[in-house]
């Protein structure tokens, strides 16, 4: 059950800038992995956050521009192919936090992190395990790294039309693995998954 219990424990306790860190991307076999941050202020209040995985593209869209609206700060991580490939995809994912947490406008005091992992920040944090259907900022985040990175594969599908992002986002599925037989794999494949 999403709520705001996290946050309202470092608000109460005069911290301001709380924000919640999430990642998508991390199992496609194609593309970049996105992380973003996302602070709110305390009378925060927007119906139908939840986890992103569980709403559909229609909601996330239009939760994305209200969250973008309402929150004090987002910031958004991106890191390629190229970058999973020599690092490995953990690492990358902790690249992702780690420019989404540097692009807010504002420094955050508490970070709240989905997940049992993360190498730490010169900021005090929480690791949320399933936060992102737990902790409403890190639902928020969720929601923000989705988007970006379901339209960034939009725009790759568009430069390399024979995949079919646009329908499975770089996933595993039957008709992206069939495809990667026929066409062999692209530039946005990572060479570091197993592929077929």
């Amino acid at each position: 059950m999403i709520s705001l219990k996290y946050e309202r424990k470092y608000w109460k306790s005069g911290i301001n800038y709380v924000a919640g860190v999430d990642e998508a991307g991390r199992g496609p076999l194609a593309g970049p992995v996105v992380a973003a941050a996302v602070i709110f202020q305390s009378d925060i209040m927007i119906d139908g956050i939840k986890d992103s995985k569980v709403l559909s593209e229609k909601k996330r869209e239009r939760l994305f521009d209200i969250i973008y609206e309402k929150a004090i700060d987002v910031g958004i991580g991106i890191v390629d192919h190229n970058v999973i490939d020599k690092v490995n995809i953990l690492n990358a994912t902790f690249h992702a936090m780690h420019e989404a947490i540097c692009k807010l406008k504002y420094a955050p005091e508490h970070l709240l992190i989905d997940g049992p992992h993360f190498p730490g920040a010169n900021i005090p944090f929480t690791k949320i395990v399933a936060g992102d259907s737990k902790c409403f900022s890190i639902a928020a985040a969720s929601i923000i790294a989705k988007v970006t990175r379901d339209r960034l594969m939009k725009e790759y599908d568009e430069q390399f039309p024979h995949y079919g992002f646009v329908n499975h986002k770089g996933y595993g599925t039957k008709a992206h693995l069939e495809a990667i037989k026929k066409n062999g794999l692209c530039e946005i494949h990572r060479r570091s998954f197993r592929l077929l």
